[in-house]
């Protein structure tokens, strides 16, 4: 399962990050703002680091990741059944990389499976985010 948890992973941190800072920056927010949304989609402790590093808020970053957190823990179950993804270890990968340790608390509760795959994809996840964030801003800016 190597390469599908690679390219998963890379894919959903990318896109995490990269969305969040061009819907902000369509909505004319603020550079700050735009920073602090960047890394959401980590763990709490990482995404504050993070946003301190590039320039962004990190009080701010921690309210939008908590905000994440819980829309992926309530929303993700519906949207995985509206889709018809039924594999847990899909269901928990897809959960650690967006919603980090809520979600992984939430995928817990559907299976063991689900709750490990969730627990991998949240802490690869930040390790990913913390690493290539700061190195990828500059090129986006």
């Amino acid at each position: 399962m190597l390469l599908p948890i690679v390219v998963g992973l890379v894919a959903g941190s990318l896109t995490a990050a990269f969305s969040a800072l061009l819907v902000a920056k369509a909505l004319g927010a603020s550079v700050a703002t735009q920073l602090s949304l960047a890394p959401k989609s980590v763990t709490t402790p990482i995404a504050m680091g993070i946003a301190e590093r590039i320039g962004g808020l990190p009080s701010l970053t921690a309210v939008l990741v908590i905000m994440t957190g819980i829309l992926g823990a309530v929303a993700g179950r519906y949207l995985f059944n509206a889709l018809g993804v039924r594999d847990p270890a899909i269901r928990g990968f897809a959960t650690g990389v967006t919603a980090h340790g809520i979600g992984t608390a939430r995928a817990f509760q559907e299976s063991e499976q689900a709750g490990a795959f969730s627990a991998l994809a949240m802490g690869m996840n930040g390790l990913l985010t913390a690493l290539l964030l700061p190195v990828l801003l500059p090129l986006f800016s």
